[in-house]
């Protein structure tokens, strides 16, 4: 397989422990290789990303005020 993903063995070893250090670039070229390409869509679907959607929802104001609308009047009108 790291043939077909062109990288070295040792890069294939390092990707499948989960190293850090690995580019996502080569990770996202091994999926490729191995037909999983929707799992990296899903990788990067906010929808999936719980943290941050938290982080997102904290930083929503907490309450809105709606100013009421104000009547123009023009001249001429009675």
């Amino acid at each position: 397989m790291a043939e077909r993903a062109f990288i070295s063995r040792m890069t294939l070893n390092r990707v499948e422990k989960g190293d850090s250090g690995v580019s996502l670039g080569i990770y996202a070229t091994v999926l490729f290789v191995l037909g999983m390409t929707d799992r990296l869509a899903e990788l990067a679907d906010p929808r999936h990303d719980a943290v941050g959607l938290s982080l997102e929802g904290e930083r929503l104001p907490q309450r809105i005020r709606i100013r009421p609308v104000r009547r123009v009047e023009h001249k001429g009108d009675a």
